[in-house]
């Protein structure tokens, strides 16, 4: 009986790209689900006592799916700390986002440093119990002291976008090199000092965007 030759070409991609959208969004949203829960835990229970065990249940999450998303619980904590500073889940990095692009954009000095300080704000609203949780769990965990060196290396390279923009409108005080205009910005936009003053101080977040976009023109601009 002789074999009936199949045409030959490209099979259709359709059912096949499509049950591999739906297998991915379906890990995204646990993912998201798992990131959630564990942000909650990380602030109420503090990152030691947070274990992965315990996340798992509070995401409802199996723990072999659990553990084939994170290998580690500073992986979890790594992703809670990403999707609060950008406020979602997406890919694009802190420097593509539309506030952090404005402020980038802008040709007058003082309005880009407003801008900048806009875009702090925004961050340390949305994260400042996380970091300030993180501060606190690096003194007893190495992993957590990984993350906060790790985390502190990032933003002082993105923070050095400040100073460039400025560098490049000519705008920084003569006597002010790169490296100790980058030490201004880094120590005014910290969030140590962002949570000194509108958590020990009981300054709103409004009056610590206008307060740093100030200091960090008297400190920077020429003139």
């Amino acid at each position: 009986m002789a074999l009936v030759k199949r045409p030959s070409g490209p099979r259709s991609s359709g059912p096949r790209s499509y049950d591999n959208s739906r297998r991915a969004d379906r890990v995204r949203t646990v993912r998201r689900r798992v990131v959630d829960a564990a942000g909650s835990l990380f602030l109420e229970r503090g990152y030691p006592a947070a274990t992965m065990e315990a996340i798992g249940t509070a995401s409802d999450t199996p723990m072999a799916s659990l553990y084939r998303l994170f290998a580690t619980k500073a992986d979890i904590l790594r992703a809670v700390l990403e999707t609060a500073y950008v406020g979602d889940d997406l890919p694009s990095a802190l420097h593509e986002r539309p506030d952090a692009m404005r402020a980038a954009a802008e040709s007058d000095p003082r309005k880009l440093l407003a801008g900048y300080a806009h875009l702090a704000r925004t961050v340390l609203e949305r994260s400042a119990s996380l970091q300030h949780m993180l501060r606190t769990a690096a003194s007893v965990e190495p992993s957590a002291a990984e993350l906060l060196a790790i985390n502190r290396r990032q933003r002082a390279d993105g923070q050095s976008r400040v100073v460039a923009a400025l560098r490049r409108l000519d705008a920084l005080t003569p006597s002010l090199t790169d490296a100790v205009a980058l030490d201004i910005v880094y120590g005014l936009m910290s969030p140590e000092l962002h949570w000194v003053l509108t958590r020990d101080r009981g300054w709103s977040h409004d009056r610590y965007e206008h307060w740093l976009a100030g200091a960090l023109g008297s400190m920077l601009l020429a003139g």
